[in-house]
C-alpha cells in the first residue's frame, strides 16, 4: 500500500471510529445499552439494546444521499443504518421504506 493510501485509509478508519463514539454515546443519552462489534468488519457496528428489544446498526457519515443503501445481508438482518453529520454531529435513523 503507498504512503498516500495508507494515510487516507488511517483518516477514513479515523472519521469511521469517531462516528461511532458519538452514536455510542447518543444511544445512550436515548435509553439504550450499546455494544461495539470488536472487529473492523461486518455487517454491523453495533448492537443496541432497549426495552428488550435488540437493534442492529451500522453507522454511516453521512455525506448528501450517501450511506443511506443496506446491503441485501443488512437488510436480512434488519440492521438499521445510523447517519452521522460531522458538520453538525447529529445522528438519525434511516427510514428504510425505500430499499
Amino acid at each position: 500500500m503507498k504512503a498516500l493510501d495508507r494515510k487516507k485509509h488511517r483518516h477514513d478508519n479515523r472519521k469511521g471510529d469517531l462516528a461511532e463514539f458519538y452514536a455510542v454515546t447518543w444511544l445512550w443519552d436515548h435509553g439504550y445499552e450499546v455494544f461495539k462489534n470488536c472487529g473492523c468488519s461486518g455487517p454491523v457496528d453495533l448492537i443496541a439494546t432497549k426495552k428488550g428489544e435488540v437493534t442492529l446498526i451500522d453507522v454511516k457519515t453521512r455525506s448528501g444521499r450517501a450511506g443511506r443503501k443496506r446491503t441485501k445481508k443488512q437488510k436480512d438482518l434488519n440492521v438499521q443504518i445510523l447517519n452521522y453529520s460531522p458538520t453538525s454531529r447529529e445522528l438519525r435513523f434511516v427510514d428504510h421504506k425505500e430499499d
